[in-house]
This record gives structure tokens, C-alpha cells and sequence, in this order.
């Protein structure tokens, strides 16, 4: 059985193929006040402008390996069901693979993601965006028209990609104190938080939600799945309603901290991002940069690696947070 450490060494391998290693940088302002030493991982350098693309680059290219030395049907067109993001990696490696690609979104999505799927090649359906609806669309389509269902929720290889980040950081930085990681699925923090610790077992994990859509972190809590009825937030990236329960399972874990940050924290992040370090988050990418701001005391003289997942903001809210953060000089 291939271990852990195997897995994603094949993953780091069949990645390369497409996709350089992201940037580790160090913060410029941001940490100062405390003697913090805060390092971004900037996954925004990725082609469709997210993490994404790395779980559905490899879920999607081992899958069709699979098929083809076991001589099965080879795989014809790829589904997804997405707030943006994970549609437009599936849209960007279906294109790799020369493979048709539908993704179900919800009604009047973000503008920037929908865009750069249908810019990527792929079809889009958009439809009333209730609890596992988007999901149950997508699996009916797989089903009718015989395509693979890529649902980065459940698919076991996802997390395999997405450790390849924590392979990155690790490579880099030996031995971090802190790393803080947007949870929406938790395909990203399950993957980063095994191969981090597995590396450096005591560096610290800390997951992000949004406070208006805290399923993930209510269920982290509780070790119970914990569905809440509200999922209203700017940051689609984290929008979940329902958690899955082995999800639940691993993320307590795997996960030491968790926290839930404002509407307000994202935005005002947005601004620090883009004033004082010059990147350009969407409100999930910028979820963890709020999450230091909220506790940076508490961060005080150690190394912390803040994870900025995506960059697929719309305009109107790059210039209010932009309007609303006034440069620091």
C-alpha cells in the first residue's frame, strides 16, 4: 500500500508537469508590531488564480491512468459543483486532458469565477443554490451523461494535491510555529495539515471559517457534524452548509485551532493585503490574514505562514475594501 509520504511524492511529480511551485514570501509590514515573522504562501500564482488546480489536476489525471492500465472505459467528460473556484480547476484540467467539462454554480455567482470557466472551455449551469443542491445536479448529470463526477468534498485524491503545499513550505521554511489555513470543504486543510505535521509534527494548524457560514469550525467544536442554516457570506470560497462526516472526523484531528472571522475582518484584510503587501485577495484568500489580525498578540515572535488561496475577487469589492483601508504611510 503506498503511504503517505508516497503519495505525495507522485503527486509533487505528476504536478510538475503543469504547475510551478507557488511563492513563499515574507510579509514586508504585516507582523512587525509583534516581531512575528509572517510568511504568505501565494497560491494566487496559480493559473486560474486559487489552489484549485492542484487536487483537480491529479484527481482527475490519476483517475484517467487508473482506467487506462486497468483497461476501463476511458473517462469522457468531467462534472463539478462549485462557488467558483474548484470549477474553474476542473474546467482548467479537463482542458489538460482534452475532456469536455460542465460545472454547476449557484444563481448569479461571482462574475470574475464564472468568467474564467466558460474563458477555460467548459459549460456552465447555474441553479438555485440550496443545501446540497449543486451537488445533486452535478451527480445527476455524471450519471446521464457518463461523465466523472470531481467532487472535491469527498474524492480521497484532492487532499493528495493539496499536501503538495505544505511539501512547498516545508521545503522552505523547516520548521514553522504556525500555519493558518481557509477551511471550506476542508479538502485544503485535511491535505496541508497531514503532510505539515508529518514533516514538523509540532507545528500548529489553524482553520478559518467565515462567521457566516461556521459549519466546519461549530462541528470542530462539538465533534459532531453540525449544519447550520446560514451560509450568507462574501467569501464563496468558504461557503459550506452541510459537513461531512469523516470530514468532521479528520479535521479534529488534524486541526489544533479553529476561528471565525467577520465580514468586516475580510474586507478590512483585503485592504491590508493590497495597501501594506501588495497582493490581491478575494475574502477567502484573505481569511487568514483577518485571522492574524484578530489574534496577533497572540502570534507574538513566531513563525507564521498564512495561506492566500485565491485571488478571484469581484471589482466592486476589491474597491470597497480598497476604499475602506486607507493606505498607512
Amino acid at each position: 500500500m503506498t503511504g503517505p509520504n508516497e503519495q505525495v511524492n507522485d503527486a509533487r511529480e505528476l504536478l510538475r508537469r503543469f504547475l510551478r511551485p507557488t511563492r513563499l514570501v515574507q510579509a514586508q509590514r504585516l507582523g512587525r508590531d509583534s516581531d512575528a515573522r509572517i510568511h504568505f504562501k501565494l497560491e494566487i500564482d496559480l493559473p486560474t488564480g486559487s489552489f484549485k488546480p492542484r487536487g483537480a489536476i491529479y484527481t482527475l489525471m490519476k483517475n484517467i491512468e487508473r482506467r487506462s492500465r486497468n483497461g476501463e472505459r476511458p473517462i469522457r467528460g468531467v462534472v463539478a459543483a462549485s462557488t467558483g473556484n474548484h470549477g474553474s480547476a476542473v474546467a482548467y484540467a479537463a482542458r489538460l486532458a482534452n475532456l469536455p467539462a460542465t460545472i454547476f454554480l449557484p444563481l448569479s455567482p461571482n462574475p470574475i469565477k464564472r468568467s474564467r470557466i466558460v474563458e477555460l472551455g467548459a459549460t456552465v449551469k447555474e441553479i438555485e443554490w440550496e443545501p446540497e443542491s449543486l451537488g445533486n445536479a452535478a451527480m445527476a448529470f455524471a450519471q446521464e451523461h457518463d461523465y466523472y463526477f470531481l467532487d472535491d468534498g469527498v474524492d480521497v485524491l484532492v487532499p493528495v494535491g493539496t499536501a503538495t503545499i505544505a511539501a512547498e513550505i516545508l521545503d522552505e521554511l523547516l520548521a514553522p510555529d504556525v500555519i493558518i489555513v481557509p477551511m471550506g470543504d476542508t479538502a485544503l486543510i485535511r491535505g496541508v495539515a497531514s503532510e505539515a505535521k508529518r514533516r514538523h509534527p509540532a507545528v500548529r494548524i489553524v482553520g478559518v471559517q467565515a462567521a457566516q457560514a461556521p459549519s466546519y469550525v461549530r462541528s470542530w467544536q462539538e465533534g459532531r457534524v453540525v449544519a447550520m442554516g446560514t451560509c450568507d457570506t462574501i467569501a464563496d470560497g468558504l461557503a459550506t452548509y452541510v459537513p461531512l462526516e469523516p470530514n468532521v472526523r479528520a479535521i479534529r484531528e488534524l486541526v489544533d485551532d479553529v476561528c471565525l472571522v467577520s465580514e468586516e475582518e475580510m474586507v478590512h484584510a483585503i485592504g491590508t493585503l493590497l495597501y501594506e503587501e501588495h497582493i490581491v485577495a478575494e475574502p477567502a484568500g484573505a481569511a487568514t490574514t483577518a485571522a492574524y489580525l484578530q489574534n496577533s498578540v497572540g502570534y507574538a515572535g513566531r513563525n507564521v505562514v498564512l495561506l492566500v488561496t485565491g485571488s478571484n475577487i469581484p471589482h466592486e469589492l476589491l474597491r470597497q475594501a480598497a476604499t475602506s483601508r486607507s493606505p498607512q504611510m
